[in-house]
């Protein structure tokens, strides 16, 4: 890694705002084709993926490899074609003129041609315990990266909403049974993901009810849990309130969060890029992962609230670095042009 005040005093070609496997991707593209691109590392360097001990479904690893494992072979991997790493927090993006400005948290200011945004989506955590040493020991964000790992077990879903339909159906392939937990007596889902996963066999509900305790250890993995329920819903504000609240412990072989993602887009907010309702940062239509402002694109989850995958953002960040180079180098042809314009306007005068 460089120094955290590494490229600071310059305009960069590129800079590349987040160190997940779109931001990896991006940057080895970007590398590669000498634009020396300047990576932002923010809060949670290597993204999701960290917190997923196994990857089987990323291409190339049959045996498979572990999140953080592919993130620092990622990293070396761009470094070794001349990418910059740097850690820094954007608090605010200036993209009314050219270059670019980006203040960081730090106080510093990184100025950029072409700017990439890779930052990524963070998944909503439900606050029970034990949560933050189980994350990727069976307690999991993701049904289709993770969900394979539970064939046969008993399942808890956290959630109501589409995405924790979306989870339980998956999981309902593998799992020999799928429990989900949801704090109110009635889904938030979609009329048809709602009905999909009430008719579905391997699928029940425990209504009014939270998880409050994750039981397990980084090495047994997730074994169970503690569930509070009231007939009213929202139990764990009732216990706070020291009203009668029902607990029950359950055995379970895993746990997903269902309960949606939030893009980190809060930099983009006030500027011209265009975010939609959820905050996801939209890009043009068609192949490309162009935005709103000429010179800014996005990758991997922070524009996919659909896929999340590894496999999916790495291809979007390839897809941003070679969009970025294509839209340099007319920027530069077009830089070329009008000097050789002016010269031979100045040279009839």
């Amino acid at each position: 890694m460089n120094e955290d005040t590494a490229g600071f005093e310059t305009v960069h070609d590129v800079v590349i705002v987040g160190s997940g496997v779109a931001g990896l991707s991006a940057a080895v593209y970007a590398a590669r084709a000498d634009l020396e691109p300047l990576v932002l590392e923010g809060p949670e360097p290597g993204g999701q993926l960290t917190l997923t001990t196994d990857v089987e479904n990323y291409l190339g690893f049959p045996e498979g490899v572990g999140g953080m494992e592919l993130i620092q072979r990622g990293t070396e991997q761009a470094e070794r074609f001349g990418a910059e790493f740097v850690h820094g927090i954007v608090e605010r993006a200036a993209l009314e003129e050219r270059p670019f400005e980006l203040e960081l948290s730090s106080g510093d200011v990184l100025r950029t041609q072409a700017l990439i945004v890779a930052t990524g989506a963070s998944a909503r955590w439900v606050g029970a315990t034990n949560e933050d040493e189980l994350m990727g020991y069976g307690l999991s964000t993701c049904a289709t990266c993770d969900g394979a790992f539970h064939r046969g077990d008993d399942v808890l879903v956290i959630g109501g909403g589409d995405s924790a339909m979306e989870e339980a159906l998956f999981l309902a392939k593998f799992a020999d049974s799928v429990t989900v937990v949801h704090r109110r007596d009635e889904l938030r889902a979609s009329e048809v993901m709602a009905r999909r996963a009430r008719e579905h066999d391997d699928i029940e509900f425990r209504w009014n009810t939270e998880l409050l305790e994750i039981h397990g250890s980084q090495e047994a993995g997730v074994t169970g849990a503690t569930l509070v329920s009231h007939p009213d819903g929202r139990p764990t504000e009732k216990l706070d309130a020291d009203l009668d609240v029902d607990s029950a412990t359950v055995d379970v072989g895993g746990i997903f969060y269902g309960v949606g993602h939030v893009p980190n887009t809060a930099f983009l907010e006030g500027t011209a890029i265009d975010l939609d309702d959820e905050g996801h940062l939209l890009t043009l239509e068609g192949m490309t992962t162009e935005t709103a402002v000429e010179g800014v694109f996005g990758a991997g989850d922070v524009m996919d609230p659909d896929y999340r995958q590894a496999v999916t953002a790495a291809g979007t960040g390839s897809m941003a670095a070679l969009d970025a180079e294509s839209w340099l180098d007319e920027r530069t042809i077009q830089h070329e042009v009008s000097v050789s314009v002016a010269a031979d306007v100045g040279a009839s005068d």
